[in-house]
Order: structure tokens, then C-alpha cells, then sequence
């Protein structure tokens, strides 16, 4: 019988410190190998923690609130040999990535190599590579699945009325506050469907207020300026004092959209997707970006980096602060692939649950404040990048068509650009063709 300690780990983002937000075990409680310790904040994300042992909790060095340096030990655990042993096929902890596993693996200081011929590498031992989760349990017998976004959804215990809904069902209805069993399925054979736990959703919308707070009693409050808040006032900072930015925007008559939307929601491919304009907008910049490949680029101060692939950032307000994940090699993607994942990278997000290597390396982004009710905004760039497009809200107004005015669906669509990498005309013939897709979304055949 030994005791081990477990020390901060760097989760993939060159994380410095970090501060504990919950702990999921205590002194005298058992812990199985991946199972969620704790819950960390850094600058970017919430992050879970998993062990990387299997004993008892003899410790906890760090408390709720603490900020704590990476490599400084958090936990102590009381093990019955002198090292964890393997246990094949286990599921890859929340948010696991190369990254993360390898810096986890130094820092715990316990690492073997399995050769499975799919990635291999180090892993801390217990922690199965990404491609091989599977379902596992908690303490006290709870099943667990493995989620897509790295996170996981409990499932019922079986009973006599047992709750037909696929797994993303399921996740979307712990993501909204739905009692399944309290949901009526309209599927067949009584399958609950994403419209049915839309129906039944309770949550709060995230944008706008319905309620008035009682005045505060206090004069004035002072909130310590860390975490994503932190990281968000240097990103902006940094943004705005380095790229020289320069805006332009157009209003373009969206209703072939609209009725494009509204096709794509009745057709049966894009059953149980969410399809809404944010979806054209983001493949209609897939398209101008194909044509003026100088808007996704990296300015530095020896060259200018032109990307030929395109992970496409999706600004998202979380109740935690402005994040931004990105979809990776988004060129790549059917219209259907690009809308299922801009749903979860949005309920990932809205969740909290935004990994940090689900926010590195973003090429462009696109901010929609048109779901603020706001016709338009001037967007500051996303550090190391050229370009952020927004799109405003879609609404009636009078548009001149053929000489006559008509009720249209209008919005305004814009951004801006590094003007050290593109000049007016790139960034002016940009905005037109995306503008131009809104229009006409028969574009995209092209």
C-alpha cells in the first residue's frame, strides 16, 4: 500500500495555474482510474479532471476557489500497490486530447505506451487514447456513455417503461433541463424527438433578461478580473492596440435564405438538426473564402501565413463569458456535417464545456448578433486572425425589387479585417460574395 499525490496538470493550452471551481470527492472516498475528481477553471474553459489512480482519497491540498499553479499536487490517494495498474479499454477522460493526455501523464509521472496501431503515443496509464471510449461507471453503479463532446449523458436504469431517445436526445435534454420520463414521444413506437423536448423546455432564454433584479444594497461590488473574463480583456487588448482594423458592411436582401432554411427544416436529411441562417452564412463564407483566400491568413512580423484549410471560429456568449471553439478543417464539410456541428460546438458551449483545444488554432470566426436582436456591430478580431464576419438580425423591411417596393427578409453582413493583410478591394469583393450566397443560395452549387 502506497500513497500517490496528483498534481496540476497543464491541459493542453500552456496553462500556467488554474483555479479548483468543485471538487467531486472527498477524504475516506474510494476512486476508480478516470473517474472525475474535480472541476477546474482556466483562462479558457471549465475543464474536468480525471484520477489517474485507483484507491482511496486520503487528501484534498487544494480548496474550492483556490488558484493553483501547474505541477503543485491537489490531491492525495491512497493506492494498494505501488503504481495504478492498466485497465484496458477504459473510456478517455472529459476533453481528452493528445495534448491533454500527455501533459496529465508528465505531470502525474506515470506513463506507458500501448501499441494498438490506432495513435499509440504515451498515455497516463488507465487513460484509454480518444478512439477507444467506451461506456464505463461511476460509483454507486450510475452507466455512462461517452459523449461527442468529450462529455457524458446518463442513461436510465431500466424499468418497465423504459424512455426510447437516441443519445444526442438524451444530451440535449440534460442541456435544456428536461425530465424524459416526463415527455411524451411522438416518434414511433413512443421514441421521443428533438421537437418534443423543445416543446418541453424550461430553460431560461440565454439572451435576454425576464426578470428585474432588486436594487443591491451595496454601493459598489468588486469582482476579481480572472479566468475567461481574464483571458477575454487581454485577447481584445491585445487585438485591438496590434491589427489595424477596418471595417465594411452591406445590407443584403435574405429571403431566398429564409425560404432555403425553411426547406432544408421540412426535408428529411436534416431531420433532428437544427438548421437555421447561421448555417448559409457560415458555408456562404466557406465559399468567399475559396475565392479570396488572402482573408484567412496570419499576420507575424517576418510573413504573412496563408491557411488552406479553414477551422471556423463560432463566437459563442456562455453564462461564463465570450468564448470562441472552432470548427476544425470546416472546408471539408457537407452543409449537413457543418450544421450538426454548429450545434455542438453551440451546445457544448452554452454548457460550459468548451475544451481548450477546441479553441486553438482558429483560422476565421463569424459572430451572430442578430440572435441579440441587434441589426449590426463592429467585432474586434480574434487574435492572429484576419478576419471576423457578423451577421445581424433578419427582418421584414421595404427593398426596392424591379422597381417596386416589396416586403423582404433584409440583414446586414459585415466584418472586420486585419488591414495589414488584405486591402480594401479583398476585403470589399469578400464581403460581396457572401453577401451574394444570402441572396442566392443556389450559389453554393457553384
Amino acid at each position: 500500500m502506497s500513497e500517490m499525490t496528483f498534481p496540476l496538470p497543464d491541459v493542453g493550452e500552456g496553462l500556467t495555474e488554474a483555479e479548483i471551481v468543485t471538487w467531486h470527492v472527498a477524504p475516506g472516498d474510494p476512486v476508480e482510474l478516470n473517474q472525475v475528481i474535480c472541476e477546474i477553471e482556466t483562462a479558457k474553459s471549465l475543464v474536468e479532471l480525471p484520477s489517474p489512480f485507483i484507491g482511496v482519497v486520503t487528501e484534498l491540498l487544494a480548496e474550492v476557489g483556490q488558484t493553483v499553479p501547474v505541477g503543485n499536487p491537489i490531491l492525495r490517494v491512497r493506492t494498494e500497490g505501488s503504481s495504478p495498474e492498466p485497465v484496458a479499454e477504459e473510456a478517455a477522460p472529459a476533453g481528452d486530447t493528445d495534448e491533454t493526455r500527455d501533459a496529465v501523464a508528465d505531470a502525474a509521472g506515470s506513463v506507458e505506451h500501448e501499441g494498438n496501431g490506432e495513435g499509440g503515443g504515451a498515455v497516463l496509464v488507465g487513460y484509454g487514447t480518444a478512439g477507444s471510449a467506451t461506456s464505463r461507471r461511476r460509483r454507486g453503479g450510475e452507466p455512462l456513455l461517452a459523449g461527442a463532446a468529450g462529455r457524458h449523458s446518463s442513461l436510465p436504469v431500466a424499468d418497465a417503461n423504459p424512455v426510447i431517445a437516441k443519445p444526442p436526445i438524451r444530451k440535449l435534454a440534460k442541456d435544456l433541463g428536461v425530465d424524459l420520463t416526463a415527455v411524451t414521444g411522438t416518434g414511433i413506437a413512443g421514441e421521443i424527438l428533438r421537437d418534443d423536448v423543445v416543446r418541453h423546455a424550461s430553460q431560461a432564454s440565454l439572451f435576454r433578461n425576464i426578470t428585474t433584479p432588486e436594487p443591491q444594497s451595496v454601493r459598489e461590488e468588486r469582482i476579481p478580473l480572472k479566468g475567461v473574463r481574464k483571458h477575454i480583456a487581454q485577447a481584445m487588448a491585445t487585438s485591438s492596440n496590434e491589427a489595424p482594423h477596418v471595417g465594411v458592411f452591406t445590407d443584403v436582401d435574405a429571403t431566398r435564405t429564409m425560404e432555403f432554411v425553411k426547406r432544408l427544416k421540412s426535408s428529411s436529411e436534416f431531420a433532428g438538426t437544427k438548421v437555421s441562417p447561421l448555417l448559409i452564412f457560415a458555408k456562404a463564407m466557406l465559399w468567399a473564402i475559396r475565392r479570396n483566400p488572402e482573408i484567412n491568413s496570419t499576420f507575424t512580423e517576418t510573413e504573412i501565413i496563408r491557411h488552406n484549410f479553414v477551422n471556423l471560429g463560432i463566437a459563442a456568449a456562455t453564462p461564463r463569458g465570450l468564448v470562441v471553439p472552432n470548427i476544425k478543417d470546416a472546408q471539408e464539410l457537407t452543409l449537413l456535417q457543418l450544421a450538426q456541428a454548429i450545434e455542438q460546438l453551440t451546445i457544448t458551449a452554452r454548457d460550459g464545456r468548451t475544451q481548450p483545444a477546441e479553441m486553438a488554432n482558429g483560422t476565421i470566426t463569424i459572430t451572430n448578433i442578430g440572435v441579440f436582436g441587434m441589426d449590426f456591430g463592429t467585432p474586434i478580431l480574434n487574435p492572429g486572425e484576419c478576419a471576423i464576419m457578423a451577421m445581424g438580425t433578419i427582418k421584414e423591411k421595404p427593398w426596392v425589387v424591379d422597381g417596386e417596393v416589396r416586403p423582404r427578409m433584409v440583414t446586414t453582413v459585415g466584418g472586420s479585417f486585419d488591414h495589414r493583410i488584405v486591402d480594401g478591394d479583398v476585403i470589399s469583393r469578400f464581403v460581396a460574395d457572401v453577401a451574394s450566397v444570402l441572396e442566392e443560395p443556389a450559389l453554393l452549387l457553384d
